[in-house]
C-alpha cells in the first residue's frame, strides 16, 4: 500500500507536503515495530540507543555530554535514561578522574551481552527491509542526508 491509501488521504498540498508526510509516517510506522521488538528485551528505543553508543566506545567510558551529542533523538533525557539502565546493571557510573564536574559512563558485560543478544533479531529485523534494493537504500540515504543537510540551521 502506499501513503495515500494508508491515512486515507488522497489530495496533497504539494509532493514535498507528502513526502514530508510520508518520512514521519514512516518514521512512525518503524518506531512501532522496533517498540515491539525492544519490549521483548526490556528496553525502550532511547535506552537501546544508549547502549549501542556505549557499546561503540566500549572499553572507554562515555561522559553524558557525549552521549547526547550521538543520540538518534536528541530530546532524550539521557541522565534519566542512564538511571534506569543502570539500575538494570546495564551500565555503570563513575565520577571522571579528569573532570570532578562529570560522571563516566560505561557499559557492563550484562549490557553487553544483552546487546549481543539483540544483535541477531535487530539483523533479522533489518534483513526483512527488502521492499529496497541496496542501491535504493543507498539513493535513500543519500536524499535523506540532503534533506537534513539544507536545513542545517535549524
Amino acid at each position: 500500500m502506499g501513503l495515500s491509501e494508508d491515512i486515507k488521504q488522497k489530495k496533497f498540498r504539494s509532493e514535498y507536503s507528502k513526502a514530508l508526510i510520508n518520512i514521519l509516517y514512516t518514521n512512525s510506522w518503524l518506531h512501532e515495530h522496533l517498540l515491539r521488538l525492544f519490549r521483548d528485551y526490556g528496553l525502550t528505543e532511547p535506552q537501546y540507543n544508549v547502549l549501542r553508543i556505549l557499546r561503540g566506545q566500549y572499553p572507554n567510558a562515555c561522559t553524558i555530554n557525549l552521549i547526547i551529542s550521538r543520540m538518534l533523538d536528541r530530546m532524550s533525557n539521557a541522565s534519566r535514561i542512564v538511571d534506569k539502565l543502570e539500575k538494570k546493571g546495564l551500565v555503570k557510573r563513575s565520577q571522571s578522574e579528569f573532570d570532578r564536574r562529570a560522571v563516566d559512563v560505561i557499559i557492563t558485560q550484562k549490557g553487553l551481552d544483552l546487546l549481543a543478544e539483540l544483535d541477531e533479531p535487530m539483523a533479522i529485523w533489518e534483513d526483512n527491509l527488502t521492499g529496497l534494493t541496496v542501491t535504493e537504500a543507498t539513493q535513500l540515504n543519500d536524499l535523506l542526508d540532503k534533506l537534513r543537510t539544507s536545513h542545517s540551521d535549524d
